[in-house]
């Protein structure tokens, strides 16, 4: 057995199985962390509160896989300022995120670090005064 055949079994029966024990790992702990989170807010109280809303942002992410080509995943963030002036930020859904707009009043509803929505008070715009 030459020297190229001992490195090619060394690296396939060790080092792909590792790579691969390693995946599984981090894929493993990612979806543990949902789990605790998902624990955590469960166990939280459904709070409302009046709020404004101070920011928006949008993050996007570009995978790129040869098999498949590119993906890109937008995820939505609004952040909001409670009446204490802390402020929290929230993942929102795409069409929610377009509803909402920085100076926007409202009841914001959550529960630990989970959105569950906004509803927004009523904007009343006052009649222009007309002189005699």
């Amino acid at each position: 057995m030459g020297f190229e055949s001992f490195w090619m079994f060394d690296f396939f029966g060790t080092v792909f199985p590792v790579v691969f024990v390693v995946i599984l790992g981090i894929i493993a702990i990612s979806i543990g962390k949902e789990a605790l989170q998902w624990g955590k807010n469960k166990k939280q109280p459904v709070l409302t509160v009046h709020s404004r809303i101070t920011g928006r942002r949008i993050s996007v992410q570009q995978q790129t896989n040869q098999s498949e080509g590119n993906h890109t995943r937008t995820m939505y963030y609004v952040t909001f300022e409670v009446e204490s002036g802390d402020r929290l930020e929230f993942k929102v859904a795409g069409k929610e995120y377009g509803l909402c707009s920085e100076g926007d009043e409202g009841r914001l509803t959550f529960q630990g670090t989970r959105y569950i929505g906004f509803e927004r008070l009523a904007r009343v715009y006052a009649e222009p005064v007309h002189g005699s």
